[in-house]
């Protein structure tokens, strides 16, 4: 999430914007996203995808890092975390054939 936060703060500065004005621009409470700086909070992904855009942060990378992030801290602490990451992989492989026949 940092890469999207240091994003969120270069852009800012460039733009010469204090943080409730992206708060205001992005329609989000300036609490908020002092949250997601401190890593006190984790956005959700329709925000992420706000995030992006205000940024100029095209493509698939921003949500790619916010989804990688919450699988990466969903398992962490597991003791067989990578290894059911491994098989979730397979099983999202199995179902896109399944689905998309692809």
């Amino acid at each position: 999430m940092n890469k999207l936060i240091n994003s969120i703060r270069l852009a800012s500065e460039v733009k010469s914007l204090f943080l409730r004005q992206v708060a205001a621009s992005m329609d989000i409470g300036r609490a908020i996203i002092s949250g997601f700086e401190r890593g006190e909070r984790e956005p959700v992904k329709g925000q992420v995808e706000g995030f992006a855009c205000f940024c100029n942060l095209y493509g698939n990378q921003p949500v790619t890092l916010w989804l990688s992030n919450k699988l990466a801290s969903y398992v962490l602490y597991e003791e067989n975390g990578e290894e059911a990451l491994k098989i979730a992989e397979e099983k999202v492989k199995c179902l896109k054939t399944k689905q998309y026949g692809k």
